[in-house]
């Protein structure tokens, strides 16, 4: 609580890496609800710029490792829940 948190998350590719490749992070709290997402790359990191994770997650990646990691600043307990990864790499998903 109130440090940062890195939440890993890695891949790999059939496929060469180009610039359609994207990278989605998606956010369910833990008492349920809307899936929302917190954070999209595609070439460049796209945060998010709405909701509790606004101005708190900065890109940790480096694709060409297959690495799609992001990390959460000043993480608290209400924002327990799931975090899913989503990274597709065209014609590779």
């Amino acid at each position: 609580i109130g440090e940062q948190v890195l939440l890993k998350c890695s891949f790999k590719s059939s496929s060469p890496m180009t610039e359609s490749l994207t990278v989605d992070w998606t956010y369910r709290p833990l008492t349920g609800g809307q899936m929302e997402t917190i954070f999209h790359y595609q070439s460049i990191p796209y945060p998010t710029t709405v909701g509790k994770f606004k101005d708190r997650i900065s890109w940790v990646g480096n694709v060409a490792r297959g690495d799609a990691s992001i990390a959460i600043q000043s993480p608290a307990m209400s924002d327990n829940g799931t975090f899913i990864c989503s990274v597709k790499n065209p014609p590779d998903v």
